[in-house]
């Protein structure tokens, strides 16, 4: 298995946020993970990249326990992180916000590579790219923060409600571009969005995470969208 979650518990002080989780994610697919809001999603993916520390259980990736790794081994491992929000640095550029996603390749050519990619899928980021962030819009701040963390080659892309805030118009666009990633760049995708009917008609595979716990894994996310308690709590059923 490419990433495996086994046991993993993550704890804000008294708070437990995630409890005895474990789950897989293959090579070359999208899974999505939904659950409500204060279900632990984020948390997971926070672990994963260790932004925060796992209380218990473990994280093997491409074979390897990461689990007390810094966080930035883990981007070197090739685990990219875009977390919800965007979090884009809105006093510098959009090249230099692209560049600093970079941060962790020594090699100019491929930076040179990533950064001309980036532009064909995100023209606009091109457009803008002398613009400070903060100047952009919310759809071209979400191309920006997607755009950055692709910049680190990344073999895993851990994706934190890429649609939040936006336009349907502009939601439609996110997702193609992130199945287009996941098909010619070969980057594997862990999704977590609030829009599930999206989400479930995108992904391979599905869990859903309610409170701290696993409750339904799905083989075929797409499946999903006709099961009755998916319906009733995500998709306004």
């Amino acid at each position: 298995m490419f990433l495996e979650v086994r046991d993993l518990s993550v704890s804000y002080g008294a708070v437990e946020a995630l409890s005895n989780v474990s789950l897989h994610i293959n090579e070359g697919e999208i899974v999505t993970l939904l659950g409500a809001n204060g279900a632990g999603k984020s948390s997971m993916l926070h672990a994963i990249s260790r932004i925060i520390p796992a209380k218990s259980g473990r994280i093997i990736f491409n074979g390897n326990d990461i689990t007390g790794e810094r966080p930035e081994t883990i981007v070197r491992k090739g685990i990219a992180h875009c977390p919800e929000g965007r979090k884009i640095f809105f006093d510098l550029t959009v090249l230099e916000n692209l560049q600093i996603g970079a941060y962790s390749i020594r090699e100019q050519d491929i930076i040179d590579a990533n950064l001309e990619k980036m532009f064909n899928y995100f023209p606009v980021l091109k457009d803008r790219r002398s613009q400070k962030g903060g100047t952009l819009s919310g759809g071209e701040q979400q191309m920006l923060a997607v755009g950055r963390s692709l910049m680190s080659s990344p073999k895993l892309l851990l994706l934190d409600e890429p649609s939040l805030g936006l336009a349907p118009k502009l939601i439609d666009q996110i997702f193609d571009i992130i199945r287009e990633i996941n098909h010619k760049e070969k980057v594997t995708v862990f999704l977590i969005e609030q829009n599930a009917n999206e989400a479930l008609l995108h992904a391979d595979r599905a869990y859903v995470l309610e409170n701290g716990r696993i409750s339904i894994t799905s083989e075929n996310a797409e499946e999903l969208l006709s099961n009755p308690h998916i319906i009733r709590a995500y998709l306004g059923g």
